[in-house]
């Protein structure tokens, strides 16, 4: 057998380097890595030396880096994906929030934190993390929680089994998610001789799993017994490349399609069975036609409560088609386990002539009443809404933009009112975590250069993590933020009033501070290389919105929004409960009246399972 020697890190990389996509693309596109001790000498060398043919570039933050990786696999349908490294202790655990975002999104990147000494020599070294009662514990047994594979490497010879299996689930359709491979800092930099075939080249293809014929007979009995069918799409239908398949199952039947915060823009807002968004940020049309619907159609959604209303939407038979059968048998439905454009297909088949009947004015009268509420506001003093801006955007934004988000008001709120193209939209609302954004906005771009990217931010998601703007100028990255400043946790202020509470510690205004922060939102971007201008008005931002599109840089547009309203406001029907717990006792009258309403809704929820 021919051999060749290499350290376990210079392995690692070169392995990596060969993977590819059926396109023949590398599968895990490069590096981001922040060094330190843990990971410097070991696999920071075998980066440098590689070089071009696996990328290494530089973040700012582990965690954002890490956001940027998995907007990256996102923007590519899980098609493709990046890897990650850090020193061990903060910049490992810097990581794990990450990890569960990715997690909880079913997205796969590759985490690799440097670890302690598999040795033990100089135990313990700096910043490790000691239990007492056991030896083997570091720090990075916290990916274990939010890992789809987790692996700690404390010999060479280990990475012949543990790199497969971590693309092969990184590559699972139905358990695609992060892998972490903990790598032990004597062990990156110690030699082994590897056998040369571990090194050649290997396509990673994505399976397409069918469905039973069992389960298909009996959902499509299902379908074609029911008057009034509705279909939930979620975002395993662009993660399939469904989205063809569910436009002509859904024009061909007659069943109208409401959307997910994953699944939105799988059909264009445009077509004509596509109703909007559901459950608690959705819209009037969807909301009512899944409420009066005998037979709700999931397809490639996880159910989340904010699809489900909590549990209090749905009130017909639920049907689920998922490629992951955890999802497929949650809330009692029918399961129907399989790649979605693949039972999209078959069920096309069973149907035959099949057909709902399905009455668009519900939809027409919807996208009229969103058109009004996101109209210009007539002239005045008054702050606009976050509605009155996604307006704007809208209308100054290229017919191929791509809306993307992650936390506070915005998700709701561009999910029930923005109007994208097919794949117009990129939200990471499976753990909408604060501080996604503008690592996201980059991640997305790199992966869809083509298109525009618009990042809507509010001020309390960017104080949290802004600095891979200086990565991205660095590496001419553009893309354009809206940066909405309402002063504090506008959203959160929102729900703590509905839930009977009293403004507090959300809003800056509400908090205990000696003197109200005056932030210069336009001169902190700038600092970092961004084009910043802060937008007078609504005209101004649509100005704006056009100039950024000339630019090689990021653009960050600052404007000045109420804290008020919330995104439905005005819209009748518009949104459904959400079960947010609400204290049974506490003696104000305002929490009385929130919890009574609390038990009352609550009384609507089905607790099949």
């Amino acid at each position: 057998m021919s051999t060749i020697r290499l350290t376990a890190a210079q392995a690692m990389v070169r392995w990596l380097s060969v993977q590819r996509t059926e396109a023949g693309e590398r599968f895990v596109e490069g590096c981001w890595a922040i060094f330190g001790h843990g990971n410097v000498a070991g696999l920071g060398e075998a980066l440098q030396g590689i070089g071009d043919a696996f990328p290494t570039w530089r973040g700012q933050n582990e965690q954002t880096m890490a956001h940027a990786a998995i907007a990256y696999a996102k923007g590519h349908a899980r098609r493709r994906c990046q890897a990650v490294t850090s020193s061990i202790g903060p910049g490992a655990t810097n990581m794990v929030t990450a990890a569960a975002l990715a997690h909880v999104n079913r997205l796969p990147v590759l985490f690799i934190p440097g670890d302690v000494f598999a040795n033990r020599r100089p135990d313990p070294v700096l910043q490790q993390v000691e239990d007492f009662d056991d030896g083997t514990v570091s720090a990075n047994d916290c990916f274990r929680a939010v890992s789809r594979y987790f692996d700690r490497i404390q010999r060479p010879e280990q990475l012949l089994t543990a790199l497969p299996r971590a693309l092969r689930v990184m590559t699972d359709p139905a358990n695609c998610g992060p892998a972490c491979l903990a790598f032990c800092q004597d062990v990156q930099a110690e030699a082994y001789d590897w056998p040369e075939a571990f090194f050649a080249p290997r396509v990673w293809r994505i399976r397409r799993p069918g469905p039973d014929a069992g389960e298909l007979a009996e959902v499509a009995a299902l379908i074609r017994a029911a008057v009034r069918p509705v279909i939930v799409c979620g975002g395993g239908v662009i993660y399939s490349g469904a989205e063809a398949a569910l436009g002509d199952f859904a024009s061909r039947h007659g069943i109208p399609v409401t959307e997910t915060q994953a699944g939105k823009s799988a059909l264009a807002q445009a077509h004509a069975m596509n109703l909007g968004a559901s459950g608690v940020d959705g819209s009037a049309a969807a909301n009512a036609a899944l409420a009066a619907a005998d037979l709700v159609i999931g397809v490639g959604t996880r159910l989340q409560d904010f699809t489900t209303g909590s549990r209090t939407l749905f009130s017909g038979r639920l049907v689920s088609i998922n490629v992951q059968g955890h999802d497929a048998a949650k809330h009692g439905a029918l399961g129907l386990v399989a790649d979605a454009r693949v039972a999209l297909e078959e069920l096309t088949a069973a149907l035959g002539d099949y057909r709902a009947a399905f009455d668009g004015r519900a939809r027409a009268e919807w996208l009229a009443a969103v058109d009004l509420h996101c109209a210009a506001p007539a002239e005045g003093n008054a702050l606009p809404t976050d509605a009155q801006v996604i307006g704007a955007v809208q209308r100054a934004a290229g017919p191929e933009a791509i809306a993307m988000c992650a936390a506070g008001t915005m998700p709701g709120a561009l999910k029930l009112l923005w109007q994208p193209a097919q794949g117009g939209y990129h939200m990471e609302y499976g753990y909408s975590c604060m501080g996604y954004e503008i690592a996201g906005a980059m991640g997305l771009k790199l992966a869809r250069p083509e298109r525009e990217v618009i990042c809507f931010v509010g001020d309390g998601s960017y104080m949290m993590a802004n600095s891979e703007l200086a990565t991205a100028v660095m590496r001419r990255v553009p893309f354009t933020v809206v940066l909405t400043d309402n002063r504090g946790y506008g959203c959160i202020n929102r729900l703590q009033a509905g839930t009977g509470g009293v403004a507090f510690n959300n809003l800056y205004a509400d908090c205990n501070v000696e003197t109200q922060p005056q932030i210069d939102f336009v001169a902190h971007a700038a600092s970092m290389g961004a084009h910043a201008v802060k937008a007078r008005d609504i005209a101004d931002l649509e100005t704006q919105i056009a100039k950024a599109r000339s630019r090689d840089i990021p653009t960050v547009i600052v404007i000045d929004t109420t804290a008020e309203p919330g995104p439905g406001d005005g819209l009748q029907g518009a949104g459904h409960w959400w079960d947010v717990a609400v204290p049974q006792t506490g003696g104000s009258d305002r929490l009385k009246d929130a919890y009574a309403r609390y038990i009352e809704n609550r009384r609507n929820q089905t607790l099949v399972n």
